[in-house]
């Protein structure tokens, strides 16, 4: 349960603290605010975070509780039906509040196909951002790590609509089999090791996009910076690695950020919050993994800060994903 809880928790302190730095350079990053290592207002006139408050969550966040919730309402088969209402609805609740994190590109797109009549599966063989993983960290705590290939097939199951190729799938497999392993009690070193496992693994999943093998590019990522300090990692992920939203970039990146912080979640959101490209999703994913494996005790300290999420909603919602966790495993995990 705590692990659960920081495992959400640390998802959404990477995203608030990269929240401001979002789509700018590492170097406008320097120019706008220094180094953040705080939770920091956006500029005025930044394009898409602008007016929001220092530490507000994001898309990331908000897309992640929603799947969560959408899971233990769907039972043992996930609703695509309800899930692509439950994202047409979420939008049109951020349209009104005026916020400028919409739906991702592959997210909307998929949702424009399946309204003119595409059957779910159809709808996603083009989605290859990084939408599935920045959101999977429920499929994490609510499946156990083993047998491995039946976790794969939940994630598999919820990017089906929206994210339905290879190495959409094999990068969402990466990410939750990370969680799942941390909140199994697993250390961040065994999380890494069980991701390439399940991304080698969901790659067998989706459309094949013709993509690199998301487990290759997960391992190279930590081994280019691995030992490096933070200033120096920093620019080879945003050189070498790249931080743009396509998954083949983001999800190496937030494992390589990962490899920098040591599992240490704080440090995984402050090195994301400033690689530049889509921060507040690698830091989010990056800082998710490392609290699943700490727990609560490596993220209260920065709650504090935290703008636009209940708090009490995520404990409650980790409460409910960890139970029937327990229903799935038939209580082998509690024991």
């Amino acid at each position: 349960m705590d692990r659960a809880e920081a495992a959400l928790v640390g998802g959404a302190i990477g995203d608030a603290l990269g929240m401001p730095t979002q789509l700018l350079s590492p170097a406008e990053i320097r120019v706008a605010y220094g180094f953040v290592d705080h939770f920091v207002a956006p500029t005025p006139d930044h394009p898409v975070s602008r007016g929001l408050a220092a530490g507000t969550v994001t898309d990331d966040t908000e897309q992640t509780l929603l799947l969560g919730r959408i899971l233990l309402e769907s039972a043992g088969s996930f609703d695509h039906k309800r899930w692509v209402n439950a994202l047409i609805d979420w939008e049109s609740e951020i349209k009104a509040r005026d916020s400028y994190d919409l739906l991702g590109p592959s997210t909307k797109r998929a949702i424009d196909a399946i309204n003119a009549g595409v059957a779910p599966e159809e709808a996603g063989r083009s989605g290859d951002t990084n939408g599935a993983a920045m959101r999977i960290a429920p499929v994490g705590i609510l499946m156990p790590c083993e047998p491995l290939d039946a976790l794969v097939a939940r994630v598999a199951q919820t990017c089906r609509a929206t994210h339905n190729t290879s190495i959409a799938i094999a990068s969402a497999a990466a990410v939750a089999a990370a969680v799942s392993r941390g909140v199994a009690g697993g250390n961040w070193e065994q999380a890494c090791d069980i991701a390439l496992d399940a991304a080698a693994l969901g790659a067998g999943h989706g459309h094949t996009d013709g993509g690199a093998d998301m487990a290759a590019l997960i391992r190279d990522a930590r081994d280019l910076v691995r030992s490096k300090p933070a200033d120096e990692a920093i620019a080879l992920i945003a050189t070498r690695i790249g931080t743009g939203v396509a998954s083949r970039e983001s999800i190496p990146a937030a494992f390589a950020v990962l490899e920098v912080a040591q599992g240490d979640p704080w440090r995984a959101a402050v090195i994301g919050a400033n690689l530049g490209g889509d921060t507040d999703t690698i830091g989010a994913i990056a800082t998710g993994m490392a609290a699943a494996c700490g727990g609560m005790k490596t993220v209260e300290g920065h709650m504090g800060g935290l703008r636009g999420v209940d708090l009490a909603e995520v404990k409650a919602l980790a409460a409910d994903l960890v139970a029937a966790r327990f229903a799935l495993a038939g209580g082998e995990e509690a024991a």
